[in-house]
């Protein structure tokens, strides 16, 4: 097999996608978290809230593939309201540091009119490369 699918312990299943895809060289690419924690239940309408539950979520498949945040390569964020997101950011880099610590990969920012889930305001999409 060239790939395992990444599933953290107690999460409901991903339908439709896979959380994470591990392939044989180490990789881990991660499809696109939200807002929303395992139950798929939205943790918060605001945007810092909901940025830092999806790193969470990144922090969460990482670990279940066996590494560590230190391990991300690559975050690609889809934001739909990119004032809020430079009004706040204070507040964002204190819940980013909060998961990530001092670790800053590569980062793109693409600003999007909507998100498939309605209640959503950011998306995060992630590469690691494991040991």
């Amino acid at each position: 097999m060239s790939h395992k699918t990444i599933q953290p312990e107690g999460w409901l299943p991903a339908k439709g996608y896979a959380n994470g895809m591990l392939s044989k060289d180490g990789t881990l690419h991660i499809g696109g978290q939200i807002g929303w924690d395992g139950n798929k239940t939205f943790v918060s309408d605001d945007f810092v809230g909901q940025m830092h539950q999806a790193l969470k979520n990144i922090k969460a498949i990482v670990e279940a593939a066996g590494g560590q945040v230190s391990d991300v390569t690559r975050l690609t964020w889809f934001v739909t309201d990119k004032m809020e997101y430079a009004r706040r950011q204070s507040e964002v880099g204190a819940a980013y540091r909060e998961v990530f610590g001092k670790h800053f990969p590569a980062m793109s920012m693409v600003v999007v009119s909507a998100l498939l889930e309605d209640e959503a305001v950011v998306e995060i999409e992630a590469t690691a490369h494991l040991g």
